[in-house]
C-alpha cells in the first residue's frame, strides 16, 4: 500500500525534489549568501528527513479507507455496498457514494434476473410435466401396436425424445439437488437393469449386445440421482457404439472398498488431444459433428451431477478403440465429509 501511494503522489514528490534542489542552487550560486557545503547537506538532510517522516504519516492517513475496503474485499457478500468504511475525506465519500449506488443498480438488476430465472425454471418444469402426459399415451400406442414393424423405428425415436424431455426436467431441478438427495442402500443390479430397459428399442434399433457382470453389489447413494447419471453415461455408449457392437457395464470392488460402476463401449474413442475436455458443458468433439446428434450436456451434467453427490467419475479411451467410464461411489463414512 505504501509504493502505491508514493506511485500515486509522484508528481507531488518531483515537485518537492525539484523545490529543494533549486533552492540548493539559489544559495550556492547567490554572491551575497555565503553558506558552507556542510551546512547545505546538513540542511538537505533535516529537511528530508521531515518531509519522509510527514509522507509516512500522511500514507498512513490518506490509506486508512483503501485498507478498509480491502479488508472487506475478503468478506463480501451480497449486501457488500451496506458494509462499505466510514470515509475521511471529500473523495472517499465520493467514491463510497458511486459504490453504494453501483451496489444498489446490482442488487436490482440481480433481483430481477433471479425473479426472471424462476418464472422461466417453473414454466420449464411445468412444460415438461405437461409434455410427459403425451408422450406416455405415445407410449402406450407404440406398446399396443409393435407387431407393425415400422413401429420398432418409431419406438427408438420416441425413446430419443422421451431422454431430452427427462434431461431438461432434472436440469431444472439441479439447483436443488441438496433438499431432493435421499441416501439409502441401492442394489447395482437393479438400477441398471432399470436404466437398460429403458434404452432397450434404441439397443435394439442398432442390434446392440448388452454385457453386464459383477452387479452383485450394494451402494449407498441416492437412487434417483445416481439413475441420471448412469443414464447419461449409458446414453452416450448407445450413441457412439456402432451396429452390431457390444456395450459391457461392470462394477468392481477396489483395495480400498470402493465400488466402481464402469461402462464401456466399442465406439470411435475419444483422441487425446480432446479427453480432457469431454466433461466441458456444450463440447461435442470431433464424433459429436460427424453425428450431428450430441448436445455436449449429457457428460457435463453427469460429472455435475456426480460431484454433488461425492461420486468420481473419470472417462478412458483410444482413438477407435472405444471408450471407458467410471463411477465410482463413495464409501459410507465419507458422506459426512461431502455434505459439508
Amino acid at each position: 500500500m505504501f509504493f502505491a501511494y508514493l506511485k500515486d503522489m509522484k508528481s507531488w514528490l518531483f515537485f518537492f525534489l525539484l523545490s529543494l534542489l533549486a533552492a540548493d542552487l539559489l544559495l550556492l550560486l547567490d554572491p551575497g549568501i555565503v553558506v558552507k557545503i556542510s551546512s547545505l547537506v546538513y540542511l538537505n538532510v533535516l529537511i528530508l528527513i521531515a518531509f519522509s517522516i510527514f509522507v509516512f504519516w500522511r500514507c498512513r492517513k490518506e490509506t486508512v479507507y483503501m485498507r478498509r475496503l480491502v479488508k472487506l474485499e475478503g468478506e463480501a457478500d451480497s449486501d457488500w455496498h451496506e458494509a462499505l468504511p466510514e470515509s475521511e475525506f471529500a473523495r472517499d465519500e465520493m467514491v463510497n457514494e458511486l459504490l453504494k449506488d453501483a451496489g444498489m443498480a446490482f442488487s436490482k438488476r440481480l433481483s430481477e434476473v433471479r425473479s426472471r430465472t424462476v418464472v422461466q425454471g417453473e414454466y420449464t418444469t411445468a412444460w415438461v410435466h405437461e409434455v410427459k402426459a403425451p408422450l406416455t399415451a405415445m407410449k402406450l400406442l407404440i406398446d399396443a401396436n409393435q407387431g407393425i414393424p415400422v413401429m420398432r423405428r418409431i419406438d427408438a425415436e420416441w425413446l430419443r425424445v422421451f431422454l431430452l424431455v427427462d434431461q431438461q426436467l432434472y436440469i431444472s431441478r439441479l439447483p436443488t439437488l441438496e433438499q431432493d438427495y435421499v441416501l439409502e442402500s441401492v442394489p447395482l443390479k437393479s438400477m441398471v437393469t432399470a436404466e437398460v430397459r429403458e434404452l432397450m428399442s434404441w439397443c435394439r434399433e442398432k442390434n446392440i449386445a448388452l454385457e453386464l457382470d459383477g452387479l452383485d453389489r450394494i451402494v449407498v447413494t441416492d437412487l434417483k440421482w445416481s439413475r441420471f447419471v448412469f443414464r447419461q453415461v449409458l446414453t452416450n455408449a448407445v450413441k457412439y457404439s456402432p451396429l452390431d457392437g457390444t456395450i459391457t457395464v461392470k462394477a468392481r470392488v477396489e483395495n480400498t472398498g470402493q465400488t466402481i460402476l464402469s461402462v464401456k463401449d466399442e465406439g470411435p474413442g475419444i483422441p487425446d488431444h480432446e479427453m480432457p475436455r469431454i466433461f466441458d458443458k456444450g463440447f461435442t468433439g470431433g464424433a459429436g459433428r460427424i453425428q450431428n446428434a450430441a448436445t455436449g450436456l449429457g457428460l457435463y451434467l453427469a460429472k455435475t451431477v456426480a460431484e454433488k453427490m461425492g461420486i468420481a467419475l473419470s472417462a478412458f479411451s483410444e482413438e477407435n478403440q472405444g471408450t471407458k467410464v467410471e463411477m465410482a461411489f463413495p464409501l459410507e463414512n465419507e458422506f459426512e465429509r461431502i455434505r459439508k
